[in-house]
């Protein structure tokens, strides 16, 4: 393995937005998809790891030099109401710095329980996660700006939904994984300073020219809006 380096910024934060913990190891990781042209655009190569060494990486048995694996908190509405939620069933290993100056987050999803899971089981079928990769790749093609996939695994383990289905580990990729509703997670905590720091963060990461406008959350509001049009 090559090209990886990773130099973690979002861990700066204050420690309520999140906490350490490293994936729950699987039985037998397997290979099913490696994204070549995603890994040599953010200039990671896999060649000089067997198929085997390969699937390890990817369910989380060994992680990257250097790593220490965190998930985030964040808030949200589901099943019709605003609720405090969180990583439940992903690991960050952290910001990737690419050859070309860029930051990617990389992520392992269905990597094992985490303090957010309330009650679930931090696991993810590989229906589910295939379907994940698909789609992201044909956005992608589509021109539309979206997480991506760099890779699938069997874990070799069970994972109960409806029945019985293969588990699996997605790892995903974006520019950051801040969401709408880490903001909202910071509103809840009554702590003005908070949302500063966050704010200060996001500009910092995603919108540098606009440190020095009169109003920085508003003009970041609008800086996020047009990028969603």
């Amino acid at each position: 393995m090559s090209g990886l380096s990773f130099a973690t910024t979002y861990t700066n934060l204050p420690d309520c937005f999140f906490t350490y913990g490293e994936p729950e190891a699987v039985s037998s990781p397997e290979m099913i998809q490696l994204n070549s042209p995603l890994s040599a655009l953010i200039g990671v190569g896999f060649a000089d790891l067997s198929p085997e060494s390969q699937a390890s990486f990817f369910s989380g048995n060994q992680l990257p030099e250097g790593v220490l694996p965190y998930s985030q908190a964040y808030c949200g509405h589901q099943f019709g109401y605003f609720n405090q939620l969180g990583d439940g069933r992903v690991h960050v290993w952290g910001e990737h710095c690419a050859p070309d100056g860029k930051r990617y987050e990389i992520q392992l999803k269905g990597s094992g329980r985490t303090c957010y899971s309330r009650g679930g089981d931090g696991r993810a079928a590989l229906g589910p996660m295939l379907r994940e990769y698909l789609m992201a790749e044909s956005m992608h093609a589509l021109g539309i700006p979206t997480t991506r996939s760099l890779a699938v695994v069997t874990t070799g383990e069970t994972v109960w939904r409806e029945g019985p289905l293969p588990g699996a580990v997605l790892t995903r990729v974006a520019s950051s994984y801040l969401r709408f509703g880490t903001f909202e997670f910071a509103a809840m905590q009554n702590n003005s300073q908070l949302l500063v720091e966050l704010l200060d963060y996001a500009l910092w990461r995603h919108g540098p020219g606009l440190q020095t406008t009169a109003n920085k959350a508003q003009a970041f509001l609008q800086a996020v809006m047009h990028r969603h049009i």
